[in-house]
């Protein structure tokens, strides 16, 4: 298009507005909300969804994934029993990611390792994943929403007013289910919660590297010997790290760092800075001692900070870790696990104490509801358990299991109390992720044994 032509395309006129209404929300009404959009709560939507309830779906990022997509955790975790090719403990949404994910080149790999099998996935083919169900799901979702107020009445939530850049929405919900990983809906409402008495629990900046030539690829011990050895040199606090890459792809995601999560909004700001500079100074450190794996390789991207644990919610039932030593196995038990008690409490490693191959531990649903509140559950990383307890059972898969299990939760309320559910219809629902095993392996693969 030319000269004149053109001429008769442009669009110039504007108008001036103003707000005049300041105070103004958007009104939104569904079954369910559900706050926070990573891995526990998007299996609560999708979950709750199936079984035909309307669905909003809230996060603070203007992304889907939370976590497991954003700050690139790029494992799933908990998911198989102990052993080289454990069986499945997860089932339902956790199928549905792994069968999309495994007809994708290069989106998933398992890594069976001497104790457990992990499975390594793509951070951009995971979030595809999430922002298609979601929409096939016909799940509404409220991006880049903060909670600025929570109204309750008696032992109910009714609604919640949220802030997002275009402007204000409240959100009006027969039941609630609080994913946002720091129990933030049931925090503001006022229900009691818990935090770390002592100890910090630290989180990880993780970042993604390209171009690393995979034949030359350090293992754990020799990062983590090097890190002792050099890392004081190039300013690192954490003295251990690990890298997760799927074989063939030339990208790897580098967990090298541990960085403090405080709930304080100028301190978290301060730390997340921090984080990615320890990040790019752990990147340093590699390519610098290990350049014919890492020396022609480039960051990729960093993720958002990774969240462990911060404040969680006071539930019916508070899990211990005897509980999970002994492995026992509640009557309203939801998910399972044998994922180590992780503990992040030192800014230089961490400790892991693992179980025995035939060890599984259990997660009563009275840990996901809350004592003072009757028509919400929480889900991942914000559920009742002591400091040591949760950190085995906030991983990736058991987290799964918790959406499922706290959607299922308020269907069967139906509005109602979900104190008072049919525990006998929960008990069915749930099974799979708490009786089935099922392996994932073909005869040769499982006749192998893999130390790597």
């Amino acid at each position: 298009m030319r000269g004149s032509n053109m001429a008769e395309h442009i669009t110039t006129s504007t108008r001036v507005v103003r707000n005049t209404n300041k105070q103004a929300y958007r009104p939104l009404k569904a079954d369910v909300c559900v706050v926070g959009a990573g891995i526990a709560g998007m299996s609560a939507a999708l979950q709750a969804s199936k079984l035909g309830r309307s669905v909003i779906l809230v996060d603070s990022q203007p992304a889907l994934g939370g976590q497991a997509v954003n700050s690139i955790i790029a494992t799933f975790c908990g998911m198989f029993s102990n052993g080289t090719h454990g069986y499945q403990f997860t089932y339902g949404i956790a199928d549905d990611i792994l069968n999309a994910l495994s007809r994708q080149e290069k989106a998933l790999h398992y890594r069976h390792g001497p104790s457990t099998t992990v499975v390594y996935y793509d951070e951009v083919a995971l979030g595809r994943w999430v922002e298609e169900s979601v929409m096939a799901a016909n799940i509404t979702p409220v991006l880049g929403a903060m909670l600025l107020n929570v109204h309750v009445k008696g032992t109910r939530i009714e609604s919640i007013d949220l802030m997002t850049r275009y402007g204000g929405v409240r959100v009006e919900a027969d039941s609630f289910i609080d994913a946002s990983g720091d129990a933030a809906l049931l925090w503001q409402a006022g229900f009691a919660c818990r935090e770390p008495e002592t100890q910090k629990v630290f989180g990880t900046q993780m970042v993604v590297l390209e171009n690393i030539n995979e034949d030359a690829q350090p293992n754990r011990k020799e990062i983590g010997a090097r890190m002792k050895e050099r890392g004081e040199q190039y300013g690192l606090l954490r003295q251990e790290g690990l890298g997760f890459n799927i074989p063939g792809s030339g990208i790897a995601a580098m967990n090298m760092t541990h960085i403090e999560t405080p709930l304080d909004p100028i301190e978290a700001s301060a730390k997340a800075l921090i984080g990615k500079d320890q990040a790019a100074r752990a990147v340093d450190f590699l390519k610098q001692e290990f350049p014919d794996c890492f020396g022609q390789s480039r960051i990729r991207s960093f993720g958002l900070p990774g969240i462990r644990q911060t404040r969680w919610i006071v539930g019916r039932h508070h899990l211990t870790v005897e509980e999970l030593r002994a492995g026992k196995k509640f009557d309203d038990a939801i998910g399972r696990t044998a994922w180590p008690i992780e503990l992040h409490d030192h800014s230089d490693g961490h400790h892991w104490i693992v179980f025995d191959e035939d060890h599984v531990h259990y997660i009563p649903l009275g840990s996901l509801v809350p004592a003072e509140c009757t028509n919400a559950v929480a889900a991942g990383r914000c559920i009742d358990a002591d400091s040591a307890a949760l950190s085995s059972v906030r991983v990736m898969g058991p987290c799964i299991a918790m959406g499922m299990a706290a959607a299922h939760a308020v269907d069967l309320a139906n509005g109602g109390s979900v104190h008072e559910i049919d525990m006998a219809q929960m008990r069915e629902r749930t099974r799979d992720n708490v009786e089935k095993k099922t392996y994932r392996w073909d005869e040769k693969e499982l006749a192998s044994v893999v130390t790597v």
